[in-house]
């Protein structure tokens, strides 16, 4: 039996799984089977596994095309060796296309498909002869590839909603791996990083986010020690937004609060407040517990479910960053193309209307609600927002631009972070940050004020 590279071998089990349904990418290559690999074969299992998940559906396409019989139906594990192979030809040019291509038969013939082995090497030689004029192509056609990249559904959706231009940016920004920030707050931490070798720059919204272009962050005992924390620039500025409007806080609840990085800022923000956390899986609970230690009795982390009222008007803030389609974050998590069918989205958007409900029953009078997603559809933004508003008469929309003021005035904002931010208010007076207008993932932020 020909070997496999280890990280080819661990990327083509994670899509096997994927396209079965058995479980997430970020869940599989954080887990035992990537871990164990040196640090250059888990890196390359990432590139891989990413990758083939957003280009999938052009990969399809192109091999289709290839196939002898183009109708034919394939098993998962063939589509996945084709996958795998077409994209380290057309994508990863420090390759060779002959272990791109060996590598791939290979792993056809280890899941049982010798048959199946031939077809593979015919279909990806086929392939490699035409791969070079698909690393020229031009600003056009990489544009127009980015697009088939997703599903023909979503960009007739964003193409109505933000436009062509916008539609085209979403997708491209979709197709390229997310921009690696981090949330560092003092001098300190920063000259630990850089002697550790990793060179920050600063961030284009917030004074504490950072993006980090050179050098590895998990190397780092900052990073260890929680000093500096990996944290999208959008990601931050939803719980920034809720310190900043709520700067006399001092019981604040995250109703949706795993993984926990928007808790550590509110903790940091708001420093006389006492918080409590909630999640409603026993398992993330106990990370977010973990996570959360260091906060001491200034947090209790309690299972609940988030459209559950825990209390009727005790709190001073409540943030909402509710479970959604994700459609803002298919940079980081490609699959979510794949899962999620136009349908979901009435579901989700009953769930996070009975979320934002209990959120304001929970808040006291003249307290204030923080509403995110990182989604790009209005039915999770707008609607939501819309819909439970117009069933609770005494809570009010807080315009953007005084959230944003809010931010000038504590020194939150790094240099023409608010210009920037201005750019991103909508008409009703919420924040939406597309993919592709920014280098963060997308976000809708709405702040509600329960009125007497």
């Amino acid at each position: 039996m020909a070997a496999v590279s280890p990280a080819r071998k661990a990327a083509f089990n994670v899509l096997v799984a994927v396209e079965r349904g058995q479980s997430h990418a970020d869940d599989l290559l954080r887990g035992k089977g990537v871990s164990v690999l040196a640090v250059a074969d888990r890196n390359l299992t990432t590139t891989l596994v990413l990758g083939v998940l957003r280009w999938q559906l052009r990969l399809d396409a192109t091999l289709q095309a290839l196939l002898a019989r183009p109708n034919a139906r394939l098993d998962a594990e063939v589509r996945i060796a084709l996958r795998l192979g077409a994209f380290q030809l057309l994508h990863l040019d420090r390759i060779p296309a002959r272990a791109a291509i060996d590598e791939s038969v290979e792993l056809t013939k280890q899941a049982g498909h010798r048959f199946a082995a031939g077809m593979v090497n015919a279909v990806l030689r086929k392939l490699a002869v035409h791969a070079a004029r698909f690393s020229t192509m031009s600003a056009d056609e990489q544009i127009a590839a980015a697009v088939a990249a997703h599903p023909a559904w979503m960009v007739e959706r964003w193409t109505r909603f933000y436009g062509a231009e916008a539609a085209r940016a979403i997708c491209l920004h979709g197709q390229c791996p997310p921009t690696l920030s981090v949330r560092v707050t003092d001098a300190h931490t920063e000259a630990s990083l850089a002697k550790d070798g990793v060179t920050l720059e600063k961030g284009k919204l917030l004074t504490a986010a950072h993006t980090v272009t050179a050098g590895d962050m998990t190397a780092t005992a900052a990073l260890r020690e929680g000093r500096a924390r990996v944290h999208d620039e959008g990601s931050q500025l939803v719980a920034e937004i809720a310190a900043a409007v709520a700067p006399q806080a001092r019981e604040i609840l995250d109703c949706c609060a795993a993984p926990g990085g928007k808790t550590l800022i509110l903790a940091e923000r708001c420093a006389e407040a006492h918080l409590t956390a909630c999640e409603a899986s026993p398992q993330r609970l106990e990370q977010l517990r973990t996570r959360l230690a260091p906060l001491g009795r200034r947090v209790e982390c309690r299972l609940a479910d988030a459209a559950v009222p825990a209390a009727e008007g005790v709190y001073d803030l409540v943030l909402a960053d509710v479970p959604c389609s994700g459609t803002g974050t298919l940079g980081r998590n490609p699959e979510i193309r794949h899962r999620l069918r136009v349908e979901d989205l009435p579901r989700q958007a009953g769930r996070q209307r009975a979320i934002l409900e209990s959120a304001l029953r929970a808040v006291r009078t003249g307290g204030r609600v923080v509403y995110s997603t990182c989604s790009l559809e209005p039915e999770e933004n707008e609607d939501v927002v819309a819909t439970t508003l117009a069933w609770i008469p005494n809570a009010r929309i807080v315009a953007a631009a005084a959230c944003i003021a809010a931010l000038l005035r504590q020194g939150v904002l790094a240099e023409n972070g608010a210009e920037r931010l201005q750019g991103c208010v909508t008409p009703e007076g919420f924040l939406r940050l597309l993919p592709g207008t920014l280098h963060t993932d997308g976000f809708f932020i709405a702040v509600v004020e329960k009125s007497a």
